[in-house]
């Protein structure tokens, strides 16, 4: 069994309550961008909460534009990298690494020193292992984005 391009049910099969929300969506989305009034906005919502029909529901939109609202699904777009990119994400990823490594060695050689408490040992080793990740999670981006 079909049904109208919406999606609600064709004629005057019964709708559900969420062919009702999709409805109230639709109309809510117009207001918005200006295609109808808010005198307008109110005489559809109550009507739409009010059908019983999906027939009854695709008049109250047959006017308006359909999948051109802002709340309607969108094909996705893949973002093309910028050519900043790649060095970007390159110098962040060369700052990350010497940062790590800076603070690694102020870990070790804290750890080395008997007279330091591990709290001067832990903080530093902490700011290495989160530019680590950094590092990681920096590489994943660029590869997933081709930057």
């Amino acid at each position: 069994m079909g049904s109208d391009a919406r999606g609600f049910p064709p004629g005057d099969l019964r709708v559900s309550d969420g062919d009702r929300d999709r409805a109230l969506s639709e109309l809510s989305d117009a207001y918005q961008v200006g295609r109808i009034t808010a005198d307008e906005f109110d005489h559809r919502s109550m009507k739409a909460l009010s059908a019983r029909t999906g027939q009854e529901l695709a008049v109250l939109l047959a006017d308006l534009p359909f999948g051109g609202s802002p709340g309607a699904a969108v094909p996705a777009v893949t973002a093309k990298p910028r050519p900043g990119d790649r060095y970007l994400v390159s110098r962040l990823t060369i700052g990350a690494s010497l940062t790590a490594i800076c603070f690694g060695g102020v870990a070790i050689t804290n750890a080395l020193r008997p007279d330091v408490g591990w709290n001067v040992v832990l903080t530093p080793a902490a700011v290495a292992v989160l530019c680590v990740v950094l590092v990681i999670v920096l590489r994943i981006r660029a590869r997933a984005s081709g930057a």
